[in-house]
C-alpha cells in the first residue's frame, strides 16, 4: 500500500507554532479551538505569508516534536512493507530541513515532497492514503478515490462528518482506526495488525 502523510498538525502540532508567530509578530491571537475554518481570518494575507514563512524556516522545523504515537505508527507500516510518501504544503526551499528534521525523529519514508499541489503528485503517483489536515485536501482525495484519514481539528471537523474520513484525536487511535478499516494493513486472521 502507497501512504501520504501531511506534516504541519499531521505529524505534529503546528497550530502552537504559527500562533506564537503570529503573536511574536504580529500581536495578533489565534486561539486554536476558535479556528473553525481553513482560512487563518485574523491575518492578512501578507501576514500570513510572513507568519508561516517564520514557522518553516530551519530553525523552527527543526524544533517540531511529532504526535506521540506518530512516527511509530508510520514506522510499523514501513516495516511492513509499505511506501511511505512525506508531502506538505511547504516551499521546496524547506526540503533539505524538512529531510534532517524527518531524519532526526526517526521516521522511516521512501520520499518526501514539498509543494502546494500535494493531491495531484498523490494521484500521479498512485497513493491509496492520505493522511492530511485540510479540508481541501480531503476533499479532493475522496473526490479521486483516495483514502482519507486526519487528525481532528476545529477546522476540519465538518468535512470529516461530510467525508468517508477515518478520523482520531490522536494517533495511536487514528493508527488503530486506519489497521482496521484498510485490508492491506491488516495481517489474514489478525484484526488490527500490520502486514
Amino acid at each position: 500500500m502507497k501512504i501520504a502523510v501531511d506534516i504541519d498538525s499531521t505529524l505534529h502540532h503546528y497550530w502552537d507554532v504559527l500562533s506564537e508567530a503570529a503573536r511574536e509578530r504580529f500581536g495578533i491571537e489565534l486561539p486554536y479551538d476558535e479556528q473553525l475554518q481553513w482560512g487563518v481570518t485574523r491575518l492578512k494575507d501578507e501576514q500570513l505569508a510572513c507568519v508561516i514563512e517564520a514557522t518553516h524556516c530551519e530553525r523552527a522545523i527543526l524544533a517540531g516534536r511529532p504526535y506521540p504515537g506518530a512516527v511509530e505508527a508510520l514506522n510499523r507500516w514501513a516495516d511492513g512493507g509499505h511506501y511511505i510518501h512525506v508531502t506538505s504544503h511547504r516551499a521546496e526551499a524547506c526540503h533539505d530541513a524538512t529531510a534532517r528534521w524527518l531524519e532526526k525523529i526517526g521516521l522511516q519514508y521512501d520520499e518526501l515532497y514539498c509543494s502546494y499541489d500535494k493531491v495531484s503528485r498523490c494521484s500521479e503517483i498512485g497513493i491509496d492514503l492520505l493522511i492530511d489536515d485540510s479540508p481541501k485536501n480531503i476533499a479532493d482525495a475522496v473526490e479521486r478515490g483516495i483514502a482519507v484519514a486526519t487528525i481532528t481539528h476545529p477546522w476540519n471537523e465538518d468535512v470529516v462528518a461530510e467525508e468517508d474520513v477515518i478520523a482520531a484525536a490522536d494517533w495511536p487511535t487514528l493508527a488503530a482506526r486506519i489497521e482496521a478499516a484498510l485490508t492491506p494493513l491488516r495481517r489474514p486472521g489478525r484484526t488490527g495488525q500490520i502486514a
